[in-house]
């Protein structure tokens, strides 16, 4: 079978290797779609751990299935990361801390035609598409549950003020998702085409970065590694306000810490999405309470990947990036 083994954001390897064999209760899925995230272009930190297959945003068909729980031909999106549901992080709601949920992941990664799914997967990360619901919208699943997870964790309500950094993708569905709770939201970016889809995403108020000023609002949500917007940040939250790292610098932060103290500020992050999370998702989706179709402005062959991640790591004139399989 053919994957992709990423080096370097410049060196994307199509290969040959085996197909894997499943064991029991495992099942083997055919990928059909298989979305580029914008963490897999990070490259200080993917080069760390390289070379390796990555991809962790997929939806495909499971070919060959030894689970009870799922039939050869069902339509699937499938979680790479699944937690154990028994330690103490996951009884205290915190499965996003699970060490299971870090060290697992499906075989050999969603740049790949096919994926076995190990059974700790298959009995917590496996979710059936809707037949309305096409592979690549499937393949945002992911993306969204970790926007959505994000904003459950700083408490986004009606009549807040949202300020979201970053339009890209993420900073995109963070639109979204918080209008849909009601909030007011403004958005930055330093890229016309970006505040341009920022308001048609739903947006409020969309401003340059470089021209933020006079703003206190309840919530900050970083969608971007700039670290010009953690100071916007710390410059724009209001008292007893919150500000959520979704993305993250390549270096450490400076804290203002008088004002964090006086003002009782929160500072804090998100990594990943569980099984609710997910689950919430693709009801979304399904729903149509979250529009996911204008975010998807490319779909190219699965053999174009280093076209893919060019366009992704340029961040330019692209939003989701989308390889797709036959």
């Amino acid at each position: 079978m053919l994957v992709a083994r990423y080096y370097n954001n410049k060196d994307v390897r199509l290969e040959e290797m085996p197909r894997p064999a499943i064991g029991p209760g495992e099942l083997l899925v055919k990928t059909m779609a298989s979305g580029i995230c914008g963490t897999d272009v990070m490259e200080w930190y993917r080069t760390q751990k390289g070379p390796r297959i990555l991809g962790h945003e997929i939806a495909g068909d499971i070919l060959e299935s030894k689970s009870d729980q799922y039939t050869a031909g069902q339509r699937v999106f499938v979680s790479h990361h699944v937690p154990c549901y028994e330690c103490k992080y996951c009884l205290a709601g915190n499965h996003t801390a699970c060490e299971t949920l870090h060290k697992g992941n499906y075989d050999p990664g969603g740049y790949s035609e096919y994926i076995r799914i190990p059974e700790i997967n298959v009995q917590h990360g496996v979710y059936i598409l809707p037949d309305h619901v096409s592979h690549e919208q499937g393949t945002i699943i992911e993306p969204l549950a970790c926007v959505l997870r994000g904003q459950r964790v700083i408490d986004v309500k009606k009549g807040q003020t949202v300020l979201i950094l970053g339009s890209g993708v993420s900073g995109l569905m963070n639109i979204q998702a918080a209008k849909a709770k009601g909030a007011y939201v403004i958005a930055t970016d330093i890229d016309d085409y970006h505040m341009q889809k920022a308001k048609e995403f739903g947006a409020d108020r969309v401003m340059h970065a470089a021209k933020i000023d006079n703003i206190k609002a309840d919530k900050i949500i970083i969608c971007t590694g700039a670290g010009k917007a953690i100071e916007q940040a710390f410059q724009c939250i209001d008292k007893k306000g919150t500000i959520l790292l979704f993305a993250i610098p390549n270096k450490n932060i400076d804290i203002p810490t008088v004002d964090v103290w006086r003002n009782e500020i929160t500072i804090t992050s998100s990594y990943g999405a569980a099984g609710d999370d997910l689950q919430e998702s693709l009801n979304a989706i399904a729903s149509g309470q979250i529009n996911v179709n204008p975010l998807i402005t490319h779909k190219l062959p699965f053999k174009q990947i280093q076209q893919g991640f060019d366009l992704v790591s340029q961040a330019k004139q692209s939003l989701k990036v989308i390889l797709t399989f036959s």
